[in-house]
């Protein structure tokens, strides 16, 4: 039966560029703030109820990062947006959860859409949106809903690890983004121990059902990792080029170290792929093998009844002159002849090893 879909699209359809209309399905989500505000020396971390508490971190001169959990609440995103001039097109991409990871250069700060990746309870793998703001001093991050791969940033800050708190705001976008980045490699190897699970459950002879629907789940993971991912690429390609006074020069080394991990994932990715489509072929030989046992086997018992069939229906016409019908043996001397038949035909396959 087939399933009714509705379109994520159907809202914006006949609406002009720059219309901020939330796309995704989280409708009920609050409202969630949260803010650091550091420097060297100290850092103030707090919660928020209104999205106008935040409105002064534009122009401090500590870094600041500001973490909005909430898409559905397209009001207080505009309003941030005309606090901080960010353009309307960027709004929209912001509340647009199916919009492809990218990197947009603008005259006040630089716009970084991504997708992060984690796998929840039941190994089934989330995908959701997270945009962030770079700005002059500060770091707005958008998110569809609370929970993400954050946590190690938020500890690097609250406990001055690393020279998180001695740089500026370029350093803390590519802290966020390598978080982002290093759960990938999870999601990856999460990705390789269910293949490998898929292999053993195919060479052990599991139902041949669920073997398939698992193959085509996985089909499912690895394109949804794969567009997640690959486009990261080319948003670390713009950022080396260094068109913007944004990110320095000194941050660039390490926005290269990501690239470098986007290149090893992403290959990783395409042998995971090719290695399902090796599973798929895997799984339609053992069908066709198997098969081909069973016509093997109804052919040879053909095979066998064939001479048998013949001789019965010899005997069996109703002609009065058959030479052997009056003899008083010929039921049992039939028999005999049919079993021998029988049993050199099983030996001759025997010998021949087709059974």
């Amino acid at each position: 039966m087939a399933k009714n879909r509705t379109s994520k699209y159907n809202k914006k359809i006949g609406l002009s560029p720059g219309s901020v209309i939330y796309t995704g399905d989280k409708e009920t989500q609050n409202l969630s703030i949260e803010s650091f505000d550091y420097n060297s020396e100290s850092v103030d971390e707090k919660t928020h109820g209104q999205i106008e508490d935040v409105f002064h971190f534009k122009t401090t001169k500590s870094v600041s990062w500001v973490n909005i959990n909430g898409l559905n609440h397209v009001d207080a995103i505009e309003k941030i947006g005309a606090h901080y001039n960010l353009h309307p097109l960027t709004l929209e991409d912001i509340v647009n959860t199916s919009h492809r990871p990218k990197l947009d250069d603008y005259d006040n700060y630089v716009f970084v859409v991504l997708k992060m990746l984690y796998y929840d309870k039941d190994e089934q793998v989330i995908t959701e949106q997270v945009s962030f703001i770079l700005g002059e001093s500060y770091v707005l991050s958008f998110q569809e809903a609370e929970g993400d791969v954050f946590n190690t940033v938020r500890e690097r800050i609250r406990y001055a690890k690393g020279r998180i708190r001695t740089l500026g705001p370029d350093y803390l976008l590519y802290a966020l983004i390598d978080a982002v980045t290093d759960h990938y490699f999870i999601v990856i190897e999460t990705l390789s121990n269910k293949i490998e699970d898929l292999e053993d459950n195919l060479f052990n002879g599991f139902s041949q059902e669920e073997i398939s629907q698992q193959i085509q789940n996985l089909k499912r993971e690895v394109l949804k990792v794969r567009r997640a991912i690959f486009p990261l690429r080319e948003i670390i390609s713009k950022i080396e080029k260094n068109e913007n006074n944004f990110i320095k020069d000194k941050t660039i080394h390490y926005f290269r170290d990501i690239y470098d991990h986007v290149v090893q994932i992403s290959e990783n990715i395409e042998i995971y792929r090719e290695m399902i489509w090796g599973l798929m072929d895997m799984y339609m030989t053992t069908i066709s093998n198997k098969m081909n046992e069973v016509v093997k086997v109804l052919t040879i018992i053909s095979t066998i009844f064939i001479p048998l069939t013949f001789m019965a229906g010899i005997y069996g016409m109703n002609f009065d002159n058959i030479p052997e019908l009056h003899y008083k043996y010929a039921y049992f001397v039939l028999w005999g002849i049919m079993i021998i038949l029988f049993l050199s035909m099983l030996y001759y396959f025997k010998k021949k090893k087709w059974f």
